[in-house]
């Protein structure tokens, strides 16, 4: 095709309305981006499901008080024991904490059994600014304290400021992080600065998209947004849209060395990687809307919420890139523009699969076509090596002191608070009991292991977070007691969580209908939903993406295999994973949603370069046969898809610049899984596989019939197709 017989409208007019279409979706989204604090929660006990033992305690609980107050425990500490003095300066702080108006009335100083501290419980009712209140509350305390003392805002109050401040990254620096790492990477593989900047603004155009929807649907409650959701978002959509690009700009390349119409190379381009991407996308879409059968809140809320960022993602990749090169053309390449190619060397006689390659990539073939057994069977065991770590992996929950990598006062003041008092103080454990069996529960729970002290609300005492108090007549509502008990342990300890155990035992002997909650019951509730998930979810996204990977490709066999594959990839992306959390950053453990999530995206993601790789063995095989198609699809999307694949670890590596032991977790685990899988299992396991078994690959289809080395010709394999469907 000729530059003169393109349409006007089709060479500038659509790709130019294209364009400006996507400039303004990013003028609306841009500065949506900073208003997703609005719309986002990071409350643990909102990510439970209805039916959870503390979510329904904290129901009856809400009956018992006026307001959703969270409390913050003060903690003053000396090396030596109080003075009369000083603890007359202690009571003159209180009227300075009251003054500030946080909530409900202060309840302090209460004196430490040696005498070394006290504290205050600062019920605060201002949750929604919860990182505002907690700082002032601090810039009045820390300067208040007497001389020589340390002062110190923790309880749940606290933890959930200093976790909020923690997730205060996401907004700027996460941001720029993975676009550095994306920016630096593109300009080492194409040489060029024109070309990365399109793929960079493709991706955050994407991603302006995607803050628009989630921010839309997390406005009219479709969905809920928490700070971890929202740095996977902006990961999972920069890596996606780069990757997407990727194989357009590789065929687009291709392309223009069979054409100088760069309209026509656009177009050759679209066709060529439209199924794979489109694939690709739909696969992990659909993995990650699994998430919907999750009991987790939290888990279930990720599922929309990054499904909606790859769709965007997706779309970005297929209309705004195609429009920039069709805009720029070879220019996008500069100074290493692509050249036209000679008639003869377009379309180059294949034999073997190796023709026209050089340097890694044909070494890589000459290997797995010399040794494809050996090749693999290698593979394999060492895949199986590294997943025995997985028996070391403590995914079970961690303490949320730990959570906060970064310097937190409230995980000092935690510290403090244990060395001087009951270390649950503040965040009681809550019992709901019938009124007719108060006494009995109240007896078994001051009796029960890992309890320090517990009483029965009443109604005109102290606030249900305050101190311990001897009412005479307990607070009723509809036909229920609530007591509170002070564990010996943190709150957040597994220590705290097996008394809440015991804990449910004992009460239930009293009253079967009694409920268990509180901060320790949540994180326990959520950790056991959390690992019903992993059961749950994993067979449900794997029937989902062997069903798709059918579907692309024609096959049973070569489905399976793949899917064999990047499991057994997660498997070992886990156990090398769990060898390091423990072994160098030595975590105490891991949060109960890292096995899923790392799930979800190594698997959905490691299908991705299956995909790319896959979807253009069977184009190859199609002309060539199957052997020479398997060497000769391994070699034009090795580059690609280890540009791919490097870009993808990165930007996920990003994430560890935040602060939270969950996301950094992640990040590991993700982006060392998918070298992984780029560099072993794509480039290695699956085509020698596929080399060994030949075109029984292609069961039950035309192509897996006959010669490995006889090409088919795709009209024939369609009809066949469609008479298929016909019948």
């Amino acid at each position: 095709m000729n530059p003169q017989k393109v349409p006007f409208w089709l060479r500038w007019l659509v790709p130019v309305v294209l364009v400006i279409t996507w400039l303004g979706i990013a003028g609306v989204g841009g500065p949506t981006f900073g208003r997703l604090d609005e719309v986002s929660s990071n409350d643990q006990a909102s990510f439970l499901p209805a039916g959870a033992e503390a979510t329904e305690a904290g129901d009856w609980q809400a009956k018992f008080r006026d307001s959703k107050e969270i409390p913050a425990v003060v903690i003053i500490e000396n090396d030596a024991a109080f003075t009369p003095a000083q603890l007359g300066e202690a009571a003159k702080l209180k009227a300075d904490i009251e003054a500030l108006k946080l909530g409900s009335a202060v309840v302090g100083p209460i004196p430490s059994e040696d005498s070394k501290a006290v504290q205050y419980i600062v019920p605060i009712a201002s949750t929604d600014e919860i990182r505002d209140v907690v700082k002032e509350l601090r810039d009045v305390v820390q300067p208040g304290a007497p001389d020589g003392m340390k002062a110190y805002v923790t309880g749940p109050a606290g933890l959930t400021a200093d976790l909020v401040n923690a997730f205060g990254g996401i907004d700027g620096i996460l941001l720029l992080v993975a676009l550095g790492a994306v920016f630096v990477i593109l300009l080492l593989v194409y040489r060029s600065v024109v070309l990365p900047l399109a793929v960079l603004f493709t991706s955050v155009f994407a991603l302006c998209a995607a803050i628009l929807l989630v921010f839309g649907m997390a406005k009219i409650g479709w969905i809920q947004l928490n700070g971890q959701s929202q740095g996977i978002l902006s990961i999972l959509v920069i890596g996606a849209a780069t990757d997407y690009a990727l194989l357009f700009v590789a065929r687009f390349r291709e392309a223009l060395t069979h054409t100088r119409n760069r309209t026509q190379a656009v177009l050759t381009a679209w066709k060529a990687s439209f199924e794979p991407i489109l694939a690709s996308g739909a696969t992990v879409i659909i993995a990650l809307l699994c998430l919907l059968f999750s009991d987790l809140n939290s888990n279930k809320a990720l599922g929309p919420v990054a499904a909606a960022g790859i769709l965007c993602a997706l779309f970005a990749a297929l209309t705004l890139l195609p429009a920039l090169m069709a805009l720029l053309g070879r220019a996008a390449f500069w100074p290493f523009r692509p050249k036209l190619l000679p008639d003869d060397e377009r379309e180059p006689d294949v034999v073997t699969g190796l023709e026209g390659q050089k340097g890694l990539w044909r070494a890589t073939g000459r290997l797995v076509s010399r040794r494809p057994r050996v090749v693999w069977i290698a593979s394999v065991l060492l895949l199986l090596v590294a997943a025995t770590g997985v028996l070391q992996l403590k995914a079970n929950g961690v303490p949320q002191t730990d959570v906060i990598l970064s310097k937190s006062d409230a995980v000092d003041g935690q510290d403090a608070l244990a060395r001087h008092f009951d270390a649950g103080s503040g965040s009681p454990a809550v019992v709901v009991a019938s009124e007719g069996s108060a006494q009995q529960v109240l007896d078994r729970v001051k009796a029960a292991d890992g309890v320090g002290d517990a009483y029965l609300l009443a109604d005109g005492s102290v606030p249900i977070t305050g101190a311990p108090g001897t009412p005479s007549e307990p607070a009723v509502r509809d036909g229920k007691v609530l007591i509170n008990a002070t564990l010996n342990n943190a709150a957040d300890s597994i220590e705290a969580e097996n008394a809440v155990k015991a804990l449910r035992v004992a009460v239930k002997e009293a009253d079967p209908g009694a409920l268990v909650g509180g901060v320790t019951a949540t994180a326990l509730d959520t950790n056991t939903t959390a690992q019903r998930d992993l059961v749950v979810i994993i067979p449900i996204v794997l029937v989902v993406i062997l069903f798709i990977l059918m579907l692309l490709l024609r096959s049973v066999v070569a489905p399976v295999l793949l899917v064999l594959s990047v499991v057994l990839s997660y498997g070992a992306a886990m156990g090398v994973s769990a060898w390091v959390f423990n072994g160098i950053f030595g975590f105490p453990g891991a949060d109960a949603t890292v096995p899923l999530f790392g799930f979800v995206f190594l698997v959905a993601l490691g299908v991705d370069y299956n995909i790319f790789l896959m979807s253009r063995v069977r184009e190859e095989s199609l002309k060539h046969g199957t052997r020479p198609g398997i060497l000769r699809g391994l070699s034009v999307t090795g580059g690609v898809i280890t540009s791919a694949g490097v870009v993808l670890a990165a930007t996920f590596a990003a994430l560890g610049v935040i602060p939270i032991m969950f996301l950094v977790q992640l990040a590991f685990i993700v982006a060392f899984g998918v070298l992984l899988d780029t560099v072993l299992v794509r480039s290695l396991l699956v085509p020698a596989l596929a080399y060994d078994i030949g075109n029984k690959i292609w069961w039950p289809g035309k192509l897996g019939r006959g010669s490995s080395a006889d090409p088919v010709d795709p009209r024939g394999e369609r009809e066949e197709e469609a008479a298929s469907v016909g019948r």
